[in-house]
């Protein structure tokens, strides 16, 4: 993905700095949702300890850049919020892979019919199963 990270963290009022785009190249390197402790390993040259990565997660979510993912596991994961899909999760082996498909419509005018919610901001959907690999075995 190639982004305009300096533009960004601009448009969110947030400094450009080598730390922030370091951590945002991670992301556009990984096209998979990731966690503070996997762009430590991948910044380990670069001397940025692991709690200015978690501080700097926090502030990219505050700000819209990037989104958590729940993916059950005891570890938070981000991606980057622009790039909307959703995710089918190997119960057994952890692999995860994304897809586009996005047909919430129906279920959100269900879930708001008999709500005390008027309306629906936005949507995470993660699916839990068995890869094709796990299956077989």
């Amino acid at each position: 993905m190639s982004k305009d990270f300096p533009g960004l963290l601009k448009e969110k009022g947030l400094k450009n700095t080598p730390t922030r785009r370091a951590i945002l190249d991670v992301f556009s390197a990984d096209c998979k949702p990731i966690n503070a402790e996997y762009i430590h390993e991948k910044l380990k040259k670069s001397d940025i300890n692991l709690v200015t990565i978690y501080r700097t997660l926090e502030s990219f979510e505050e700000a819209g850049i990037l989104k958590r993912v729940s993916l059950n596991k005891a570890s938070s994961y981000y991606e980057l919020a622009a790039n909307h899909h959703h995710h089918l999760i190997c119960t057994n082996c952890g692999t995860v892979e994304g897809f586009k498909e996005c047909d919430i419509g129906d279920v959100s005018r269900k879930a708001l019919k008999d709500s005390k919610f008027q309306t629906v901001s936005g949507h995470s959907l993660e699916l839990f199963g068995k890869c094709k690999k796990c299956a077989k075995a």
